[in-house]
């Protein structure tokens, strides 16, 4: 009778165990789905900031706006679209370690992302480098890149 009662006892716990991991579970993918229909948006708003820096542009043509003043308008925007994108990136660390632990079966708590965040935050000249490396990606960086080039070198040749 004592050894049916604490097997019982034991399959008791160990539906409680499964139960906690499944809720456990399901709140990282709760949060996996959350972030990662975020860190699509930020893509999307990214994109807009760039299709804004290329309708600037060409409006400016129209215009005729001085250059110095819309090559200024356009950096601006490109290191609007670098914060944009840090922004992206800390919800990518946030998605990869989600990933992990859900694959690895790791210990992980669900929606802590504020808290994580905090843990590695950065302040003053860290984040501006921050925001500067975000900015030199290649993803970034064009049309940017190639947006200011253009009015330079139309500068450059009006010169001549």
């Amino acid at each position: 009778m004592h050894s049916k009662a604490i097997g019982r006892l034991t399959t008791v716990k160990t539906l409680l165990n499964n139960s906690e991991q499944i809720m456990k579970t399901k709140s990282l993918e709760d949060e996996w789905c959350l972030l990662q229909n975020q860190f699509d948006s930020y893509e999307k708003h990214s994109l807009y900031i760039k299709l804004l820096s290329i309708v600037i542009l060409l409006a400016a043509e129209t215009t005729n706006l001085p250059s110095f003043f819309i090559a200024l308008i356009l950096v601006v925007l490109w290191l609007q679209d670098a914060i944009w994108k840090t922004f992206q990136s800390r919800i990518e660390a946030r998605l990869l370690q989600i990933e992990r632990a859900m694959v690895e079966s790791e210990e992980a708590s669900a929606f802590q992302f504020n808290s994580d965040y905090l843990s590695t935050r950065l302040s003053g000249l860290g984040l501006i480098n921050e925001y500067i490396c975000q900015s030199i990606r290649p993803t970034v960086a064009f049309p940017h890149l190639v947006l200011i080039a253009i009015i330079l070198i139309q500068q450059l040749l009006q010169g001549f």
